[in-house]
């Protein structure tokens, strides 16, 4: 099976787990902004993942290696179990949000949440495309060299800014205000992820510090 169909395939899998747990959470499903979550969502990963296959196959094979058992390093492995309970948490309390309208979102603001989700899709692209060793674990492979252009000029960690960009429009998208105080433990997972992160590529990637000192800003520009 090829790499991007099979990719392809995960994603789907993966969706229809997502999409079950939604509808479950609202007691309904008659929730269109869960419909219109997951077609974006759907669209957006196969059309990434069939791109990538084509242009940038080892690539994609090195994002596929993630999870909690991919990483190797203890400390991480703890980091990316609450990252991903955390989402997980915040889209069910978003959906249970919907089902006991404790928030009133306008349709509107639905749609920025979905852009918000698109955009964070095609950044997280545009970040492989740009540097073929963004896995998504954290390691240094052998011939790994320091990314510095692209998206690499303005923040140190732009796979997972675009991360933080997409999960800001999830809750939204899924019509809650509320589900966005849950972004506060999966952000904060992150920024210990980042943390840790820099202490690795510090130690064994060449040229990393000093590519640090050229890029103040690690997640956010004019903020950290």
């Amino acid at each position: 099976m090829k790499t991007g169909l099979r990719a392809a395939l995960s994603s789907v899998v993966g969706l229809v787990i997502l999409g079950v747990a939604l509808f479950l959470s609202a007691g309904t499903l008659n929730y269109w902004q869960a419909w219109v979550f997951i077609a974006v969502f759907a669209f957006g990963t196969i059309i990434s993942s069939r791109y990538l296959a084509r242009t940038a196959p080892a690539a994609l094979q090195r994002r596929k290696r993630g999870g909690p058992r991919a990483e190797t390093r203890m400390v991480q492995k703890f980091i990316v179990t609450a990252a991903l309970l955390g989402g997980l948490t915040m889209m069910a309390f978003s959906a249970i949000d919907h089902r006991f309208r404790w928030s009133s979102v306008p349709t509107a603001v639905s749609l920025v949440g979905v852009v918000a989700i698109a955009a964070g899709l095609g950044m997280m692209t545009l970040v492989i495309v740009q540097n073929h060793y963004a896995a998504a674990t954290v390691t240094v492979e052998t011939g790994q060299k320091v990314a510095t252009h692209g998206l690499y000029r303005f923040v140190r960690h732009p796979m997972y800014a675009a991360n933080v960009i997409m999960m800001v429009g999830v809750p939204l998208a899924l019509g809650s205000y509320w589900g966005l105080f849950l972004l506060i433990p999966v952000i904060l997972a992150l920024v210990f992820r980042i943390l840790d992160e820099e202490t690795l590529l510090t130690q064994e990637l060449a040229g990393y510090r000093e590519y640090t000192q050229r890029v103040r800003y690690r997640l956010i520009p004019y903020v950290w």
